[in-house]
């Protein structure tokens, strides 16, 4: 009798070993327990041995060794980043570069060459254009989210070549409305994204917006850009307060093997972007990426949160990337939202999502115009891919169309 619960007994454990490696098959999280101060935990997808080297699984491993004294008798150990490499039968996706994204992506924005390029171009091209068609285009721009300071400025300089308009061809016209758009646009506007590893350090970005933005599908989005330009990355989960945004944000890293940091779920935000930049310095990654808790704009309770999440980060040093997440579908509701958020953080920089369904082009020049802060990147779909840096003519000539 005692062989047989001996036996069981063992296969018990052998089971629950099992269903363990099989779920951290993949992973690359460090979580921050309960139990802090007895260290973090690391988990990583193990190592396959060059079976023509002779050497075992152990022998290759760079991680800490085994604690031979209880872990709060030892010194803080650094933490080093799971290797590149996955195991035998787990292929990391590649993403393509960030180059030329917005060229390949351009048919995204047909609603809004409905909306605006077509309806301009069909007013433009009249004969004889009366103070009634002048009253069209400004409502076809308004109608398109440009606002009434871009809209007066581009009907002025359309106005003082009504001569010109008169006379010029289908493919003059486009020209013509494709350069006054890029010059509401803001050309000059640095949109450079500030995620190269500088001083020894990690560049450190973090990602505000309210809820239903897509903050977290962003974060994934961005880190994949960032992994198809070659660079290394690691997620840092501060939104502690949705259920599951940790385990979203894991799953975008898991894809392209990126490292997550994350802590117990209403944890504090601040401690586990704290951690992430910490990780990221001693792992010698490029950038890390920080999410942030969707944050309503109405409670200034989590502006100040959101404030302390980078004052905190900023210990390790300044954090340079703020990145607003607005939802473009919300016209100039998101001007907004992004108002309230200038005030709580420097953002440095818009990611406007959703581009690609029923938004008006348009809102990228309210969004600047009104904030003076440049639009980065855009959302041009939900593939994990379709995220894009954002160039002025480009875009131009895409929502006007051929």
């Amino acid at each position: 009798m005692e062989f047989v619960l001996i036996a069981l007994a063992i296969l018990v454990v052998a089971l629950i070993t099992g269903v363990s490696l099989l779920v951290g098959r993949g992973r690359r999280t460090l979580r921050l327990d309960d139990d802090a101060a007895a260290g973090t935990t690391l988990t990583r997808p193990p190592i396959a041995p060059d079976p023509t080297s002779g050497a075992t699984a152990a022998d290759l491993y760079t991680g800490p060794p085994a604690p031979t004294v209880p872990a709060e008798a030892e010194p803080e150990a650094p933490v080093e980043l799971p290797p590149a490499e996955p195991e035998p039968g787990l292929v990391f996706e590649t993403p393509l570069p960030s180059a030329g994204r917005l060229v390949r992506l351009r048919s995204r924005l047909a609603r809004s060459q409905s909306s605006l390029g077509r309806g301009l171009l069909t007013v433009l091209a009249r004969e004889r254009l009366t103070e009634d068609d002048w009253e069209e285009v400004e409502e076809t721009m308004l109608a398109a989210d440009i606002g009434v300071g871009a809209t007066t400025q581009i009907v002025q300089r359309l106005r003082t070549q009504s001569m010109v308009l008169a006379t010029a061809s289908g493919t003059q016209l486009r020209d013509l409305v494709v350069r006054e758009l890029t010059a509401v646009l803001g050309p000059d506007l640095d949109r450079t994204l500030h995620t190269d590893r500088h001083d020894g350090r990690p560049a450190v970005v973090l990602v505000v917006g309210v809820n239903g933005a897509g903050k977290t599908t962003t974060v994934g989005k961005i880190a994949r850009v960032l992994v198809g330009d070659g660079k290394s990355v690691v997620l840092g989960a501060a939104d502690t307060f949705r259920a599951a945004a940790a385990d979203q944000l894991e799953t975008w890293g898991e894809r392209v093997g990126v490292l997550t940091v994350r802590g117990r779920e209403g944890g504090d935000p601040a401690s586990v972007a704290f951690e992430a930049v910490r990780t990221g310095i001693e792992g010698e990654v490029d950038a890390v990426l920080v999410d942030t808790a969707g944050r309503l704009h109405t409670k200034s309770g989590l502006m100040d949160e959101l404030g302390k999440v980078k004052r905190v980060v900023e210990k390790h040093g300044p954090v340079d990337e703020v990145l607003l997440v607005l939802d473009a579908t919300t016209g100039q509701n998101g001007v907004v939202q992004a108002r309230v958020f200038t005030e709580a953080v420097d953002v440095t920089g818009v990611v406007l999502t959703k581009l690609d369904g029923t938004a008006k082009g348009g809102i990228v020049v309210s969004v600047q115009r009104e904030l003076g802060i440049p639009v980065k990147l855009i959302g041009l779909g939900e593939g994990p891919d379709d995220l894009a840096p954002f160039e002025p003519e480009a875009f131009a000539e895409a929502i006007v169309g051929g």
